[in-house]
Order: structure tokens, then sequence, then C-alpha cells
């Protein structure tokens, strides 16, 4: 079978090869101009090159082949599209007699330049899979012959996606369709945007599918519907009080309390359903801070949790559970802000009783949900406090599985997958009988390819990675492989891609198996990356830091400048950033926004004009490092290069993070943290890469961790445990999976 599959692999690199040596002669040719253009619009037709260059060079190497995906299939359909139908299309714009006049076809010829210049900026801004990039022009070249021909061209924007329809209706927006054509993409807009709905029907208040918009935008977020129907005057408030649901007069009554309407959300359902009265929830909502009882109020949340879990798993979902300030929401939100936050920051105090006061009045139940919910913000010793102090409120003898079956099983693969990581897991299934934890590992393993989602799946990875117990990883390893048997018995391919990926990922983190997941599942590889796939064509890697402007990222700036020693680098200072460029070794190009004001959004804008410049200079960082709180990520993230191939997060990383990074960055080796992140500890860390790179060395993870490892061994207490909180990209096993899910690797029996 291995034979069969290098065989296999070697014929797939061959037809590659073969095809692209097929292709660049026609990208060649295509450049070349095959009609006569008059020399008053050559500078039209220059411009489109331009464009298409802009392109080719957005992965960092003006090559011929737009780069797009790790998919070599996707990216020669890309480049077929951008190069050789753009080249097509100017040229029927110059042989095409409809177009009688010079001004006719500058102005056809300035739509192609907007096609191109488009499709990078949206690409480039996240706002594209540039695998629509074909289907993009192909549509743009049906509305510009009915545009010719004084067609309507609302049919081509009605069956395209929203990505499509929003460019090419905006660069033909003189055609008689555009206004109806924005309807449609308007509600192509809020299938893809439920969250913002409100914030822009306005212009559409009066058509007949805004009530039912309404409606949308309650399941989506019954608070978005609050917001607005608080504004009395505006058209959305009028749109919503206007609507006869019963739900959404519930909305509009709680928008006429004065104080804390928002703290009622959680309980919409049972509000709406006679279950839950508003006098109970205000005993502990109260009317201020000051007579707020915080304690009973998350308690409440529980208790409707307990209660709505078991419709959402017969597939009623209560109306308020999901969204922003539903209950999952407000759990979360209470439960850090009440319990996790208070216990976290008095991290350095000696004395349990002291700092983990805050928790004292919560049940076995209570704390069991804060841990689940606080997964992103809880430290390291809160957790292992927090989880001895739940098994202790279970009672003299506690049985984790009795907790569980109160529970309903709710959130319980993300409890195992924390405790795995927190190294507690043998602790909780050693309070239930034998057969009983064997069930609960099964169950926590199985049916993954049912949920919908793959973050129960990147659990089960992730939990794998934390596991010392081998009886406990063999069985896993079983139970994967199970699972994989059934779904290939019930020809469940995506059951069978799932379970093949578990398995090869759990195999291949233990070194005797000599399993090579790049010839395995398709991804790069996992171990080492390579200093020639890090630098571009110049030979240079480049790299992009993110600072932010509050007090710690001013901070952690002045720090990061001490690692870079006159005598092997050069910093460059500018009036928004600062390049710093290695003298010795390697060339290794930095490039760091200042951390200016936060308040007034000048670090934003900086890190908006280094991209800019970088881009018109050409350089696309393979290296990008994220300096600053976790609710600063999400800024960093929506800015990241798709050629980014090392990821370094200063703050947490939790599933919904690398899930978005591996969409924006497919091949990136992330390294995260449990924690917010510490500058002792990432600055160490950041040295260690940086010199590698510099020394022209190739980076391997586990031998960098194994030094960063004996250097915090010797660090002081609190130093060490920090640094035990991040996750090297090769023990980061649910990126493993993520990669290779997205990757589509194929699934050999």
């Amino acid at each position: 079978m291995v034979v069969f599959l290098l065989l296999l692999e070697t014929m797939r690199s061959i037809f590659y090869f073969f095809i692209a040596c097929f292709f660049i002669p026609l990208i060649t040719l295509a450049n070349g101009d095959t009609t006569n253009i008059p020399l008053n619009r050559q500078v039209f037709h220059d411009k489109i090159k331009a464009e298409q260059k802009r392109a080719d060079r957005a992965d960092g190497r003006l090559d011929g082949i737009v780069k797009v995906s790790t998919n070599p299939e996707i990216n020669l359909q890309v480049t077929d599209a951008i190069y050789r139908k753009i080249n097509v299309l100017r040229n029927d714009i110059e042989i095409d007699s409809t177009l009688a006049t010079n001004n006719d076809k500058i102005r056809y010829l300035r739509y192609v330049e907007f096609l191109v210049r488009d499709f990078t900026n949206s690409w480039r801004s996240h706002k594209i899979s540039p695998a629509l990039a074909p289907l993009l022009v192909d549509n743009f070249t049906e509305i510009m012959n009915a545009n010719l021909k004084g067609e309507n061209m609302e049919p081509f924007i009605e069956k395209v996606p929203y990505e499509v329809g929003v460019i090419n209706a905006d660069i033909f927006n003189e055609n008689p369709g555009y206004k109806e054509c924005q309807k449609i993409l308007f509600l192509k807009f809020c299938k893809l945007n439920p969250d913002k709905i409100l914030a822009n029907i306005a212009p559409y208040v009066n058509e007949p599918f805004a009530d039912s918009l309404v409606i949308d935008a309650f399941n989506n977020s019954p608070s978005q519907v609050y917001s607005y129907a608080q504004s009395v005057s505006s058209p959305q408030g009028k749109l919503i009080r206007r609507n006869k649901d019963v739900r959404i007069k519930t909305i509009v009554a709680l928008s006429k309390l004065q104080q804390r309407a928002l703290f009622y959300f959680p309980f919409l359902d049972n509000l709406i359903n006679g279950r839950e009265s508003m006098e109970n929830i205000a005993k502990y909502a109260g009317t201020s801070d000051t007579n707020y009882d915080s304690v009973g109020y998350y308690k409440l949340l529980v208790k409707t949790e307990e209660s709505y879990f078991p419709r959402l798993v017969a597939g009623d979902t209560p109306i308020a559970m999901l969204g922003a300030d539903g209950l999952i929401d407000m759990l979360q939100r209470k439960a850090v802000q009440h319990f996790i936050t208070p216990i976290n920051d008095l991290h350095e105090n000696p004395s349990p009783a002291v700092r983990f006061r805050a928790i004292d009045p919560l049940s076995a139940e209570d704390l069991y949900y804060m841990m689940v919910f606080g997964e992103n913000d809880i430290y390291t010793s809160s957790y292992k406090y927090s989880f001895d102090r739940m098994m202790q409120k279970m009672g003299p003898i506690p049985h984790g599985d009795s907790l569980l079956m109160t529970l309903n099983f709710d959130h319980f693969k993300k409890f195992i997958k924390m405790a795995a990581e927190y190294n507690k897991l043998d602790v909780f299934l050693k309070s239930m009988p034998a057969q009983e934890s064997e069930t609960l590992m099964q169950a926590f393993v199985a049916n993954l390819e049912r949920t919908g989602t793959l973050e129960d799946a990147v659990d089960v990875a992730d939990s794998y990675g934390s596991i010392t117990n081998p009886e406990l990883q063999k069985s896993m390893l079983q139970n994967v492989e199970t699972n994989e048997q059934r779904c290939t018995k019930d020809d469940n391919e995506h059951g069978k891609k799932m379970y093949h990926l578990l398995k090869m990922i759990f195999l291949s983190a233990d070194e005797k198996n000599g399993i090579d997941l790049s010839k395995e599942i398709g991804i790069p590889p996992v171990y080492t990356v390579n200093y020639n796939y890090l630098a571009d064509d110049s030979g240079r890697i480049i790299e992009q830091v993110f600072f932010y402007g509050d007090k710690d990222g001013k901070q952690s700036f002045n720090s990061y400048l001490t690692s870079f020693p006159s005598a092997d680098w050069r910093i460059i200072h500018k009036k928004e950033w600062i390049e710093i460029k290695s003298t010795k070794g390697k060339p290794i190009w930095i490039f760091a926004n200042l951390p200016l004001d936060n308040e007034t959004d000048k670090d934003a804008a900086a890190q908006k004009d280094l991209i800019d410049y970088m881009d018109d200079l050409g350089l696309k960082p393979s290296v990008v490092i994220h300096r600053g709180h976790s609710y600063h990520l999400v800024y960093t993230i929506k800015q990241l290069s798709e050629n980014a191939k090392i990821i370094m997060l200063g703050s947490c990383g939790g599933y919904q993070n690398l899930k978005t990074i591996l969409k924006y960055a497919p091949e990136a080796h992330i390294i995260s943290t449990k924690q917010t992140g510490a500058m002792d500890v990432n600055k160490p860390i950041i040295d260690a890469l940086d010199n590698t790179l510099r020394n022209g060395e190739n980076i391997d993870w586990r031998k960098m961790w194994a030094d960063l490892t004996n250097y915090f061994n010797k660090a002081p207490k609190e130093l060490r445990e920090t640094f035990e909180d991040y996750i090297p990209p090769h023990k980061n096993l649910g990126a493993l999976f993520l990669k290779a899910y997205s990757r589509g690797g194929d699934v050999v029996q």
C-alpha cells in the first residue's frame, strides 16, 4: 500500500509538471498582444498588465503562477483566469465592432482593469475566496456581453455568490438592472451576515422581504433587534415595531425597560413561553451594579443552560441560546468576569483562601460550566484548583459519571479535552467505574462526523496531544480506528476522511511509527520548516510584527527592540513603523508598526499603511508575530498575509482563532498559548526564531522547543509555568487536523 501511495504521488507530481509546462507558454503568449493596439490605448492595456502582475506577486513571487492555495489545480485555474482569460477580454474589446469609438473601448478596458484590481484587493482583505477567480472572470464576460447589447445583468448577478456579484455589479453600475441587483446582493449579504442585517437594512425597509429579514436577524441575535428597537424614530426602529411576531413584540417590550434589559435576553425563550418571569430574573439582575447578585445571576444562567440543552439535542434550538447576549454568550462572559478574571488576577497570591475566594459559592455544576466556557481565559493554576474544587464539591466519594449525567453530557467533549490538556483526565476517569470511563472515552471519539462542524474533532486531536498515559493513548487510537471502520462500512466519506486524518496524526505523534504526514495526508512537513520555504524569490525572509498602542503594547515594543544588537542588525525608524534588517548572516527583513495611540486607532492606521508599503514593494511576510492581548488578535488575523508560513500568537489561540488563521494562511505553523502571553516568554521564543533564520538554518521545532524548555527550567517558577502554557506547532494537533482537512487530504484504505 505504501509503495502504491508513493507511486500515486509521483504520478500526480509528473501530471502537474506537464500541466505547468503546457500552461506557462500559454501565459507567455497571452502576455504578448496578438492584436495591433493603437498607441493612444496602449496605456490602458499596460494598466491591466500591471494589475495582473500585482495579483501574481501577491504570494511574494512574480513567477507567472497566481498561488492562492496549496492545491496546484486551483492555482492553475486561477492563473488561467487572471492571465489568459483577462488577455482574451482585452483582445475581444479591441476587435469588437460594436465598440465604435475610442472612448467606448477605453471604458471597457478600464472595466477589465477594475476587475483584476478589485479581485486582488478583495483577496488581500479576505473578502473573496481567490478560488472564485475563474467564476468572477466568466461572470464578468457574460455581463459585459449583455451590457454591450443593452440587456439587464440581473440574471447573471442572481446566479453567482455574493462575493462575485458585488464586484461585477459595482463595475457595471450603469447597467439598467443595477438597482434590482442591489436588492439581490443585499439578500445574499444577509444570508452570509445575519448579524449585520439591521445595520444595513435602512434602504430596504419598505421592500416585501424586510419583515422576514427582521425575523432572520432575531434568530441570529435577539439583542441585535433590541438595540435597534430602542431607536424609535429610526427606519429600523419603525420596521421592528410594526412586526406582528410575538417574539419581536417581546423584544420591543424589553426595549422599553429603563435598566439592564440585556440581562433578560438569555431567558427570552422561557419568558415568551411563561416558564420564567421578569420578576424572578430581576431579583438577581437588579437595577444597577449596587444591587446585582452576580453569583445568583450566574447560577440562574447555569440552571437555564441545563434545562435548554436537552431541547438543543432534540433539534429544538431555544430562541436565545446562541448569538450575542444569548445564554451561551452571557454564561461565558459572566464566568470570566465574576470568577475567572478575579482568580487569574490573584495568581501571585500565595494563599488559596484569598486567591480563590470568588469561586467558593459555586457548586460542582457551576464550576464545570465556568471551566468549559472560560477555556480561552483560564490560567493553568486557576484551572487546576477549580477542577480540584469541583471534585471536592461532588462529595467525599466523587462520581464524575453522575455529574455528567446531571448535566446531560452538555459540552462534555470540551470538558474532556481541557482535562487532558491540564493533566487531570486520569483523575476524572478514576472517579467512575472502569466500564463507565471506557464508555465515556468511546463517546468522546464517536460520531464526530454528525456534528456539522470540526470543533469536536479538533478537541479530540488536541486531547491526544496532551495525554501522557500510554494506555489511554492506545485506547483513543483504537476508538478512532473503530470509528473509521464504521464510516467505511456506512460509506460515509466525510467520516472516513475525519477519522483517517485523526488516525494518521495520532500515529505521527510517536516518532517510532515513522509516519510522514506530508506523504500520508498531503500537508507540509510538521516538525521542520526549511529556510528556502520561507524565503522569497530574492532569498530574503520577510517578517511582520503587529503591535498595539496600549500600555502593555508599548512595553512589549521597547523590550522587543533589545533583541537586535547593532553588531548583527540595523534598525531604521520611520514615522509609523520600524524596519529591522540583518547585517550578518542571511537577509532577514523585519517590519513592525509602532505602538501608537490605540484609543484613536493610530496603531491601526500604522498597520494599514505598513501593509500597503510592503505590498507596493512586493514584500510578503512569511513570518508573522502578534504582540498584544487576545482582544487585539482579531485585528491581526484580518490583516494576515496568505503567504504566512510561521505565525506566533502572543495571546490565546483557541479553536475559532486556529480555524480562521488557517483559512487565511493555510500553510501556517502556529505557536499559540493558553494564556494571554507574557513578554518575558515571547522574547526568548522570538529571539530563537530570528537567530536561527539569520544563521541560515532550518527550523526544527522539536530541537528549538527542547532548548527553550531547558532555558525556562532554570527560570523562576512563575515564568516556567507560563512557558508551559505555550503550544509549539508540532504539538498543536488540532491545528494539524484543520490544516489537513482544509487541504483535502485523500482518504486511502
